[in-house]
This record gives structure tokens, sequence and C-alpha cells, in this order.
């Protein structure tokens, strides 16, 4: 599956549930967040994210193909650790991929834990939020 196969696929749950679920493309279907302001309280820098939860305050960013390898699981750490008011994380990753090459395979997933226990365990990169949950497929 495809990262947008995978937000599809939550989409009417996750809806149901409150969450606000990028639905397209086109920017009218994409989630903005607010992350700096400008004059007058205007949104000055925005993130553009996957889901959203307002009430709960969680960021929901999906990966596929280039989630570790493409370093996108690091973009999406630090771009949502940016997002005004999140509280919370979901991010998404494939538990297997395959790289181009033959034997060139990853447990992104796996990769994905491990960087963050490392961040949590090491104490020198603080994150910004209450709670990250892995999500693999």
């Amino acid at each position: 599956m495809t990262s947008d196969d995978v937000v599809s696929a939550l989409r009417d749950g996750l809806g149901e549930l409150g969450w606000e679920v990028e639905s397209g493309k086109r920017v009218s279907q994409k989630i903005h967040r607010p992350v700096l302001f400008g004059d007058h309280g205007s949104v000055r820098v925005k993130q553009e994210i996957d889901g959203w939860h307002p009430e709960l305050r969680i960021v929901m960013e999906i990966e596929s193909g280039r989630g570790w390898m493409g370093n996108a699981v690091y973009r999406d750490l630090v771009r949502a650790s940016l997002v005004a008011d999140a509280e919370f994380l979901v991010l998404g990753v494939r538990q297997f991929y395959e790289y181009g090459k033959k034997d060139a395979s990853r447990n992104d997933f796996e990769a994905t834990r491990d960087l963050l226990d490392s961040i949590y365990a090491s104490g020198r990169l603080g994150l910004p939020f209450r709670g990250i949950l892995v999500l693999g497929w």
C-alpha cells in the first residue's frame, strides 16, 4: 500500500472519531496547521500534514516507500514538532520495504521505533510531544 492508500483506508473511521484527514492532492483537500504567526495573528508559516485531531491535538503523518531510506521520518519529526498546539504524533511507516536492489530491504517500523527509543533514552534531543504512536503496516 502507498501512503495515500493507507490514508484513504483510515479516513472514514478517523473522521467518525473527530479527525480531519487529507482527502486528496488538491490544496483544498490538504490539512494545513499553523507553525509561525505573523502580523495581527495571521499564519505566516504552515505545515501540510496527513491528519489532525483538533480536540486531542494529534498530528498524523503516514509514509511509505521513502519513509526510512528517504529520510521522511526525520522530516516528519521536525515538521510535526513545529505544529502549533500539537501534543501527540502518530507516525505510520511500512513494516517491510524493498529498496530497488534485490537484497536491499528494511523494516521501517523497527528502524523508526529504534530511532525514537534512542532520542528519548539519550535525553540529548527533546521532542515536544506527550506521546508518539508508531503505526506499522
